[in-house]
C-alpha cells in the first residue's frame, strides 16, 4: 500500500490505490474532471438561492432529503423569513410546519433559529465569508460551509456529500469514509480554482449516472479512467435505461435546452421541476 502523504490542505492524506503514483493519480483524476466538464457544461448548484443567507438556510434544510424537496419549500421560507433577524425571532411551531416535508424538522428548526440568532448577535445579520466562522454556526459543518463559500462568495471549496464521497472512492481518489479526509485527499489532486465546479460535476454524475446501487457503467463518460468500471450495468442499452434527470430516456428536449443555454441552467432546471406533477 502506498505510504501516507501530507495533504496541501493541512492534514495527512489517506492511502491511495496501491499501484498508482501520486502523479499518475493526479493525471487520471484530471482526465475524469475534463470528461465530466464536457458531459455536464451546465453543472451548477441545485439548491435555489438569491443570497448567501438563502443558500445557507437551504443547505441546512437539505440534510437527509433531496434538493427538489428543499426547492419546493424554500420560497415560502424565504418569503416568511427574509433576513437573519426574522429567522431568529421565528415562532418554532410555525417554522416547523413550513419545513416539515424536509424531514428532521424539529432539529432543523432549532438549528435555523439558533443560526439566525448567532448571525444577528455576532455578525450584524450578515453571513460571514470565512470557513473558520461558518463552521461555528449552528447546523453548519464543513460541507455546508464549502457550499456557501463556493457558490455565494466565489471562494473555492470541495463539497463532500454522499454522492461526492461515493464517487471519490469509486474513482480511487481516496479510500476514506470520513468526509473531511475525503475533502483533503481530493484537494491534493486538483488546483483550488477547480474545486467548486469539480464538486458540482461529480455530484451531477453521481445523481445521473453513477448511482449508489446500480451505476450505469455502460453509459459512463469516464469509464476509460474509472477503476470501478463494471460495478454496475455494462451493456450500453441497458445502462442508458438507468440514466436519471435530463439524461433519462424521454428527456432529450430538456437536455438539448440545457446544453444550448448553459448560462440559464438553473432557471431551466427550476422550470422543468415545476412541470413535474
Amino acid at each position: 500500500m502506498a505510504a501516507s502523504r501530507t495533504s496541501t490542505a493541512g492534514t495527512v492524506a489517506g492511502p491511495r490505490v496501491s499501484s498508482e503514483s501520486l502523479l499518475a493519480l493526479k493525471r487520471r483524476a484530471r482526465r475524469i474532471n475534463k470528461a465530466l466538464a464536457e458531459k455536464y457544461p451546465y453543472a451548477h448548484a441545485e439548491l435555489d438561492f438569491r443570497s448567501p443567507l438563502e443558500l445557507l438556510v437551504a443547505t441546512v434544510l437539505s440534510a437527509q432529503t433531496t434538493d427538489v424537496t428543499v426547492n419546493q419549500i424554500t420560497p415560502l421560507v424565504f418569503a416568511r423569513y427574509p433576513d437573519a433577524r426574522s429567522l431568529a425571532e421565528a415562532d418554532p411551531a410555525e417554522l416547523e410546519a413550513i419545513i416539515k416535508p424536509t424531514g428532521f424538522f424539529r432539529a432543523k428548526t432549532r438549528s435555523l433559529i439558533a443560526l439566525g440568532t448567532r448571525l444577528v448577535d455576532e455578525y450584524n445579520g450578515v453571513v460571514p465569508g470565512r470557513l473558520e466562522d461558518l463552521v461555528t454556526l449552528p447546523g453548519v459543518g464543513r460541507k455546508t460551509a464549502n457550499v456557501v463559500l463556493g457558490n455565494a462568495f466565489g471562494i473555492p471549496g470541495i463539497t463532500v456529500d454522499t454522492h461526492f464521497g461515493r464517487l471519490a472512492r469509486r474513482f480511487g481518489w481516496t479510500l476514506s469514509e470520513d468526509p473531511v479526509q475525503v475533502e483533503f485527499d481530493v484537494a491534493e489532486l486538483f488546483e483550488p480554482k477547480d474545486w467548486t465546479m469539480l464538486s458540482h460535476r461529480v455530484v451531477f454524475h453521481g445523481r445521473r449516472v453513477c448511482h449508489s446501487r446500480k451505476p450505469a457503467c455502460g453509459a459512463c463518460p469516464v469509464a476509460n479512467w474509472c477503476p470501478s468500471y463494471g460495478l454496475g450495468e455494462r451493456d450500453p442499452i441497458k445502462a442508458a435505461a438507468l440514466l436519471k434527470y435530463e439524461l433519462a430516456p424521454g428527456n432529450e428536449p430538456l437536455l438539448e435546452q440545457l446544453l444550448a443555454e448553459t448560462h440559464r441552467a438553473a432557471e431551466i432546471r427550476m422550470e422543468s421541476q415545476k412541470r413535474v406533477p
